[in-house]
Protein backbone atom coordinates (compact mmCIF):
# COMPACT_ATOMS: atom_id res chain seq x y z
CA UNK A 1 0.00 0.00 0.00
CA UNK A 2 1.61 3.38 -0.48
CA UNK A 3 1.62 6.17 2.02
CA UNK A 4 0.39 9.67 0.15
CA UNK A 5 0.60 12.63 1.70
CA UNK A 6 -2.29 15.19 0.36
CA UNK A 7 -1.21 18.29 2.16
CA UNK A 8 1.60 19.93 1.10
CA UNK A 9 3.14 22.78 3.39
CA UNK A 10 5.32 25.51 2.94
CA UNK A 11 7.58 26.53 5.79
CA UNK A 12 8.65 30.20 6.07
CA UNK A 13 11.49 31.02 7.66
CA UNK A 14 11.24 34.04 9.61
CA UNK A 15 14.35 36.68 8.77
CA UNK A 16 15.29 40.22 10.21
CA UNK A 17 17.19 42.72 8.43
CA UNK A 18 17.17 45.52 11.45
CA UNK A 19 18.82 45.77 14.91
CA UNK A 20 17.53 48.04 17.43
CA UNK A 21 19.96 48.31 20.31
CA UNK A 22 19.00 50.18 23.73
CA UNK A 23 20.07 49.99 27.05
CA UNK A 24 17.90 49.83 29.72
CA UNK A 25 19.93 51.11 33.54
CA UNK A 26 19.51 48.47 36.42
CA UNK A 27 16.88 49.01 38.94
CA UNK A 28 16.08 46.89 42.62
CA UNK A 29 12.18 47.57 41.06
CA UNK A 30 10.90 46.06 38.28
CA UNK A 31 10.91 47.66 34.80
CA UNK A 32 10.26 47.53 31.23
CA UNK A 33 13.47 45.75 29.69
CA UNK A 34 11.35 45.66 26.38
CA UNK A 35 7.72 46.79 25.44
CA UNK A 36 5.71 44.61 23.18
CA UNK A 37 5.70 44.59 19.41
CA UNK A 38 4.25 42.74 17.26
CA UNK A 39 7.17 43.45 15.11
CA UNK A 40 9.06 41.58 16.74
CA UNK A 41 11.36 38.25 15.20
CA UNK A 42 13.83 38.11 18.36
CA UNK A 43 16.41 39.66 20.18
CA UNK A 44 18.99 39.81 22.98
CA UNK A 45 20.15 40.84 26.27
CA UNK A 46 23.39 40.95 27.67
CA UNK A 47 23.21 41.68 31.51
CA UNK A 48 26.05 44.28 31.70
CA UNK A 49 25.86 43.89 35.62
CA UNK A 50 27.60 42.66 38.72
CA UNK A 51 24.10 42.02 39.86
CA UNK A 52 21.69 38.81 38.83
CA UNK A 53 18.92 39.95 36.62
CA UNK A 54 15.31 38.70 36.80
CA UNK A 55 13.64 38.48 33.53
CA UNK A 56 9.74 37.71 33.42
CA UNK A 57 7.62 37.86 30.29
CA UNK A 58 4.97 40.34 31.54
CA UNK A 59 4.81 43.54 32.98
CA UNK A 60 6.22 42.54 36.51
CA UNK A 61 9.80 41.07 37.06
CA UNK A 62 10.34 39.53 40.96
CA UNK A 63 13.07 37.53 42.28
CA UNK A 64 10.89 35.25 43.35
CA UNK A 65 8.86 35.18 40.08
CA UNK A 66 10.64 35.19 36.68
CA UNK A 67 10.82 33.81 33.14
CA UNK A 68 15.25 33.70 32.88
CA UNK A 69 17.95 34.64 35.85
CA UNK A 70 21.13 36.03 33.90
CA UNK A 71 24.11 35.95 36.54
CA UNK A 72 26.47 39.19 36.43
CA UNK A 73 27.91 38.94 32.18
CA UNK A 74 24.88 36.69 31.39
CA UNK A 75 23.22 36.80 27.87
CA UNK A 76 19.54 35.37 26.88
CA UNK A 77 18.12 35.62 23.17
CA UNK A 78 14.21 35.96 23.85
CA UNK A 79 12.34 32.58 22.09
CA UNK A 80 11.37 32.61 18.55
CA UNK A 81 7.89 34.75 18.08
CA UNK A 82 7.63 36.31 21.47
CA UNK A 83 6.39 39.68 20.85
CA UNK A 84 4.96 40.63 24.56
CA UNK A 85 6.59 42.91 27.28
CA UNK A 86 9.43 41.91 28.99
CA UNK A 87 10.62 43.31 32.45
CA UNK A 88 13.49 42.68 34.58
CA UNK A 89 14.59 43.66 38.05
CA UNK A 90 18.26 42.93 39.35
CA UNK A 91 19.65 42.22 42.54
CA UNK A 92 21.02 45.40 42.95
CA UNK A 93 21.08 48.48 40.83
CA UNK A 94 24.58 48.55 38.83
CA UNK A 95 24.97 48.18 35.32
CA UNK A 96 22.96 48.24 32.48
CA UNK A 97 21.20 45.65 30.39
CA UNK A 98 22.05 45.92 26.85
CA UNK A 99 19.29 44.97 24.78
CA UNK A 100 18.91 44.31 20.63
CA UNK A 101 15.66 44.10 19.30
CA UNK A 102 15.35 42.41 16.27
CA UNK A 103 12.27 43.59 13.94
Amino acid sequence: MALVNPAIVTVGESTSGTSTPTTVASSATSVTILAANSNRKGGTIWNDSTATLFLEFGATATTSAFTAKLYAGGYYEIPFHYTGVISGIWSAANGNALVRELT
